[in-house]
């Protein structure tokens, strides 16, 4: 993400979605909502009110995520790109200093 948001337009790819790019998304997504079906079958749980619960959150998230991710990414451009890299590599640091100990 650091790279990328660094490099100049003329060195770097399109940023747009392409096809491929969707699609493999889409599989990891529909790979993750497998997995966490499969533990509620596990749990022998209802499903229904974590159903509700998670939708609920992951359209709001994801609606204000767009909406501020919109409006921040013209204002600060690639500035922001490089921030959630730190942000990452930060987040990774943490996980392994916590496995270390």
């Amino acid at each position: 993400m650091i790279y990328e948001a660094t490099i100049t337009e003329h060195q770097s790819r399109s940023k747009r979605l392409d096809f491929s790019t969707l699609l493999l998304l889409s599989v990891a997504t529909s790979i993750d909502a497998l997995a966490v079906g499969l533990s509620f079958a596990f749990l022998k749980t209802s499903i229904t009110t974590p159903i509700a619960i998670i939708g609920t959150i992951t359209f709001t998230l994801a609606f204000i995520g767009a909406t501020i991710g919109d409006k921040l990414g013209k204002i600060l451009s690639s500035k922001i790109e490089v921030l959630g890299g730190l942000i990452l590599i930060a987040i990774g640091i943490k996980i392994l200093l916590e496995h270390m100990a």
